[in-house]
C-alpha cells in the first residue's frame, strides 16, 4: 500500500514533522498563495495548517476527492469550511489542548499589563518621559473577571485569575453551573457579566452568533473604566464600537 501524502502548509515543529515522516511522505510549502494551493491540493491525501491557511469550499472542490482529513495545528477552525468538508468526505481535525495553557499565561499577562499601564510606561520611558503618578494604575485583587467562553483556556485563566484574588464570573451558553463552580467561577448572563467586571477576557469560538457580539450595546452595559482582553478572534470585537 502505498504511503499517504502530507502537505504541510504552515510552520510545525521539527519534532512533529519527523512523525509524520514515519509513515507518510511529507510535503512542506510555506506560503503558498489560495492559487499554488489549489494547485496542490488533488495531489495530497491531508493537508495540516495553522490559522493563515484558508481552506475554502474551492480547495475541496480542487482536491477532487483525494484530500481526506485536515489538519490544524492549534485550536480554532474557523478558517476551514467544515460545510464543504463534510459535503467532500473530508476529516478535519484540530488540537484542542495544544495551547491551552500558553493562551491563558497570555491573557492574564495581558491583564496585569492592562492593570498596570506597562506599554504605556514603557512607551513613556523610551520618550524620555517619567510619568510614575500618572501610570500606577489598580491592583487586580479584589476586582471582577468577566470570562467570557468557559472552555479549556478560559477556565484556566479562571484558575490563575483566583490566585490573583479576583472574583471570577463567567458567561457560555455551553457550561453548566456545576462546571463552571468546579473552576470556582459564577455562572451569569451575558448582561450581567458585562456588567459586573471590571475586566473582560474574551474565549469563545468565533461564530455566526459571536461575530460582533461585542458592539456598542454590549459596550454600554459595562462599568465605566472596565478592561477588555481579547484572546478569542478578533472578529468578536466590533473595533469601531471599541
Amino acid at each position: 500500500m502505498a504511503q499517504p501524502t502530507i502537505l504541510v502548509a504552515e510552520k510545525l515543529g521539527a519534532g512533529g514533522v519527523s512523525m509524520l515522516e514515519e509513515g507518510s511522505k511529507v510535503e512542506i510549502a510555506l506560503g503558498m498563495t489560495p492559487a499554488e494551493l489549489l494547485e496542490r491540493v488533488s495531489q495530497v491525501d491531508a493537508l495540516i495548517i495553522r490559522s493563515g491557511t484558508q481552506v475554502t469550499r474551492e480547495v475541496f472542490e480542487a482536491a477532487k476527492g483525494r484530500l481526506k482529513v485536515v489538519g490544524r495545528a492549534g485550536v480554532g477552525i474557523d478558517n476551514v469550511d467544515l460545510a464543504a468538508a463534510s459535503e467532500h468526505g473530508c476529516l478535519v481535525v484540530n488540537a484542542p489542548t495544544a495551547n491551552t495553557v500558553a493562551a491563558a499565561e497570555h491573557a492574564i499577562s495581558l491583564i496585569t499589563s492592562l492593570a498596570r499601564h506597562v506599554a504605556a510606561a514603557d512607551a513613556s520611558m523610551k520618550a524620555g518621559r517619567w510619568e510614575r503618578n500618572k501610570l500606577v494604575g489598580v491592583s487586580v485583587a479584589g476586582k471582577t473577571l468577566s470570562v467570557f467562553g468557559f472552555g479549556k483556556v478560559g477556565a484556566e485563566v479562571a484558575k490563575r485569575a483566583r490566585g490573583l484574588g479576583m472574583t471570577v464570573l463567567t458567561h457560555d451558553p455551553y457550561v453548566t453551573e456545576e462546571r463552571a463552580r468546579a473552576q470556582g467561577a459564577k455562572l451569569v448572563t451575558f448582561d450581567e457579566a458585562l456588567a459586573a467586571g471590571d475586566f473582560l477576557s474574551l474565549h469563545m469560538p468565533l461564530l455566526p452568533s459571536t461575530r460582533h457580539v461585542f458592539n456598542d450595546a454590549a459596550f454600554a452595559k459595562c462599568k465605566k473604566g472596565a478592561r477588555l482582553v481579547n484572546v478569542a478572534r478578533g472578529a468578536v470585537v466590533d473595533d469601531e464600537a471599541l
